[in-house]
């Protein structure tokens, strides 16, 4: 049985005080696939994700949940750390805040840790995920996610390096300290600015 998508009423444009390509890049019309580890094949009937953490309210997702949020377009650039960028990508899904908000999140809580199915991490400055142009994306260019780019559900940021969009979302921690992701415990930058070319630490 297919799900039915509710309207998209809002169509944001992800906006920048930069212009043209970020230092580094080069630009494709492509969308490559770069994966770590095995690309995890997950049912929407199976599907969840988890807010925890510093919240008042832990909260439990399902993917009726996720479709019957008010859903957005957002028009916005892709930029890969591996150097190149796709300029022109619209996105449909559902705000981050709008997710969060459910949570009631404290005071305390200034990072956030993005968990994946498969075991891949990132981590955020909430300040960054709570920008209009980010969120729980699960179509691009009019089609539903596939597995390899991160469908069912997948994170969009953006104003930052593309391995920080993380795929198969399915947990969300919020921290009072800043603790390193996949990638970045491995040598890449924690914040993972394009502008500002933050690759590695």
């Amino acid at each position: 049985m297919k799900t039915k998508i509710g309207k998209i009423r809002d169509r944001i444009l992800a906006t920048n005080d930069n212009h043209g390509v970020p230092p580094g890049q080069f630009v494709t019309e492509k969308f490559p696939v770069l994966t770590f580890g095995q690309t995890p094949i997950i049912d929407k009937s199976e599907w969840n994700i988890k807010l925890f953490g510093l919240v008042n309210n832990e909260v439990c997702l399902k993917w009726n949940d996720i479709m019957n949020f008010k859903q957005i377009s957002v028009e916005a650039e892709f930029h890969c750390v591996t150097q190149w960028s796709k300029l022109v990508n619209r996105w449909e899904g559902v705000r981050f805040k709008t997710i969060i908000d459910l949570a009631e999140v404290q005071n305390e809580a200034q990072y956030v840790m993005i968990y994946c199915y498969g075991g891949y991490t990132t981590n955020l400055p909430l300040s960054a995920l709570i920008e209009r142009d980010v969120m729980m994306a699960h179509r691009h260019d009019g089609i539903a996610l596939s597995a390899e780019h991160g469908g069912p559900l997948r994170l969009v940021v953006p104003k930052r390096y593309a391995w920080k969009s993380a795929k198969w979302v399915n947990g969300i921690e919020f921290m009072s300290e800043n603790r390193a992701g996949f990638w970045e415990s491995r040598g890449y930058h924690m914040d993972g600015d394009p502008w500002k070319e933050q690759r590695f630490k």
